[in-house]
């Protein structure tokens, strides 16, 4: 392949990566607009949803995200009254999570997956699929040159520009 073969796939692969995360980008916007919480914000929800007293470190390992990112998203969503702090009675060490009638709604009436599309993509890809594309993005970040992880433990919809 001659280098201009070469720089217009690249090029290619380019707006890609820009049609993945332009419409990332607009599925969170929609969901602020239609729900008015965050993308995060809803999936926290979700999760908790499923799973009735939860406590913030199991979601936060359930959302991939770091743990102080996860309390932050909980502690605004309990100043909003749409989630719950219990303390266990077998264990008053233990804090649980529940959802409030309100965010049940919410839940209900959000548009497409509170995970956002990505997730729910890469989970519907094969095997072969995802390793080639981990194997690629990890050599892609190489080239960038990026030794700094600190958005990988971050939510997507709590990232701007």
């Amino acid at each position: 392949m001659n280098h201009h073969n070469e720089k217009q796939r690249s090029l290619q692969v380019l707006k890609k990566f820009r049609v993945i995360y332009g419409s990332m980008r607009q599925h969170f916007r929609v969901i602020e607009q239609t729900c008015g919480v965050t993308g995060s914000q809803l999936w926290v929800m979700q999760e908790i949803s499923h799973s009735s007293g939860i406590g913030v470190s199991d979601l936060a390992e359930r959302l991939s995200i770091h743990q102080s990112t996860c309390s932050q998203l909980v502690e605004k969503l309990v100043a909003r009254k749409l989630i719950i702090k219990e303390r266990s009675k077998e264990d008053q060490r233990r804090v649980g999570l529940r959802l409030t009638e309100e965010a049940g709604e919410l839940i209900r009436n959000a548009p497409g997956p509170a995970e956002g599309m990505l997730p729910e993509a890469l989970n519907a890809l094969p095997e072969e699929t995802i390793r080639l594309l981990d194997s690629s993005l990890e050599e892609v970040i190489k080239q960038l040159q990026i030794d700094d992880n600190r958005f990988a433990d971050k939510p997507f919809s709590d990232q701007s520009l």
